[in-house]
């Protein structure tokens, strides 16, 4: 646990801006007064964003880029540290997604996904270490995810580059930790289903259309947590309950909780009923304009504020149960779980 940091009148830079979490994470900080620095592939977008963000009395700069560019993100820091005079929080948070098989995956692609997710991290990482390590502060927030922790079929690439960021948060913090740089902090934020663009604008080769698997958060909670992470840094901040539960279970029992995650994800993520050409989705042509949102339509607020009233009133009704919010995946493995532990409480009272 780090100690509070100030966020009002710090200087925030974030990548993947132009949309969904970025976008949402953008938003907030402005709204809590931090300064702006707005990075992504649509220029257009990206100054829409900065519009609304100056509307919260903050500055805000566009610099439009693709993370993979080394050279490109490592000006993307030098620009940002000039302009604001340094740089208090960076968020890693630029991804691109995949889904198929690793037999019918076309490898260019599958690499693809593994640059912008992992080295686009690793750019912006290195550029924001090389202004917090002479100031001696700063707080470095990478978006990452709950599959980094369960893997999921048919996006390998996506499990793979998300499992990579949660192991490059922790050996930056290892490295700080031997040069006792303190006031320098590494955070892994790690979201479930997020109610984003992202599903209409990925890469796919299954011939099924991608549609998000439940349970299905909010953008603007994901950029709470992210907010709270440059406030408080955590070395890791699961989002809601069910990605809790889902890190949790698979910790504890991974080969039922990855059976259990298999079929949820044939099930509730890919449709039975919808076709879908195969596609390169944005993994190299950037998404049109129209599509850069905060919110991708999937009911994430509306699903959430569902959640929160089942839970007001199972509180109120003084029942003390489990808060139902993780998928039948995630409830499935508690139920094994429970019962695994019965099961070896018998034969140990023998």
């Amino acid at each position: 646990m780090g100690a509070s940091m100030k966020v009002k009148g710090s200087a925030a830079v974030i990548t993947g801006a132009s949309s969904g979490i970025g976008r949402a994470a953008a938003l907030r900080f402005a709204k809590a007064g931090a300064d702006v620095v707005l990075a992504a592939r649509r220029e257009e977008a990206l100054k829409e964003v900065a519009d609304e963000c100056r509307e919260h009395g903050v500055r805000a700069l566009v610099v439009p880029l693709d993370v993979t560019d080394a050279e490109a993100v490592q000006a993307l820091g030098d620009h940002a540290a000039e302009a604001f005079g340094r740089i208090d929080i960076w968020v890693n948070n630029a991804a691109v997604s995949l889904f198929g098989s690793l037999s019918s995956t076309p490898a260019e692609d599958f690499r693809r996904v593994l640059d912008v997710n992992i080295m686009g991290y690793v750019n912006g990482a290195r550029a924001a270490l090389k202004h917090f390590r002479p100031q001696r502060r700063g707080v470095l927030i990478n978006v990452s995810s709950v599959v980094g922790e369960v893997p999921q079929p048919f996006t390998a690439s996506y499990s793979i580059s998300k499992a990579g960021i949660n192991a490059l948060s922790a050996s930056i913090r290892s490295e700080l930790l031997l040069e006792k740089l303190e006031g320098v902090h590494v955070v892994t934020v790690l979201p479930p289903t997020v109610d984003t663009p992202l599903f209409g604008q990925v890469a796919n080769y299954t011939g099924r259309r991608v549609v998000p698997m439940p349970p299905v958060y909010s953008p603007q909670r994901v950029a709470d947590t992210i907010l709270m992470g440059a406030k408080k840094p955590r070395h890791e901040m699961p989002v809601g309950q069910a990605a809790r539960q889902m890190i949790a279970q698979h910790r504890a029992s991974p080969a039922t909780t990855e059976k259990l995650m298999a079929a949820q994800v044939d099930k509730k993520h890919l449709s039975r009923k919808e076709p879908s050409p195969a596609t390169t989705g944005n993994l190299y042509e950037s998404a049109p304009l129209e599509t850069a949102e905060v919110q991708g339509g999937w009911g994430g607020r509306r699903r959430q504020a569902k959640r929160r009233a089942l839970t007001g009133a199972v509180l109120a009704g003084g029942t003390v149960v489990a808060v139902p919010v993780a998928a039948a995946a995630g409830k499935a493995a508690a139920a094994a779980l429970r019962a695994a532990s019965l099961s070896g409480s018998r034969s140990r009272g023998r």
